[in-house]
């Protein structure tokens, strides 16, 4: 069993910025990748960044050029720094863990989520 939380999130006026950490904890055997998710009021969830156990990122088109990731796979934990934020941003963010066990089987856990949000 693998625990996953996500810490960060708030309030940020259009412009600012916000950092969310992503922790797993427990059985982990290898993590295949750490990826963000978000979420908006009656919007379907939204992957945001995938970053592989190889640490390649890979961040969708609605944020890049503001939003960085990173990792830091000796305390299996992953970062969103999120630069330039607009309210469309507003969203609850959830992290994604996918965990590869002695088998080489993967299962995915998810956070509770963060919220986010973004206004004047």
């Amino acid at each position: 069993q693998v625990q996953v939380a996500e810490s960060g999130g708030g309030h940020a006026q259009p412009g600012g910025s916000l950092r969310l950490s992503c922790s797993a904890s427990g059985t982990i055997f290898s993590i295949y990748s750490m990826d963000w998710y978000r979420q908006a009021p009656g919007k379907s969830r939204e992957l945001v960044v995938t970053i592989s156990t190889g640490g390649v990122v890979n961040l969708a088109d609605s944020v890049k050029g503001r939003f960085t990731a990173s990792k830091d796979g000796a305390i299996h934990t992953a970062y969103l720094q999120m630069e330039a934020l607009k309210p469309e941003d507003t969203a609850v963010y959830y992290c994604r863990v996918r965990n590869r066990d002695y088998t080489g089987g993967i299962t995915e856990y998810w956070g509770q989520g963060t919220q986010v949000t973004v206004s004047s």
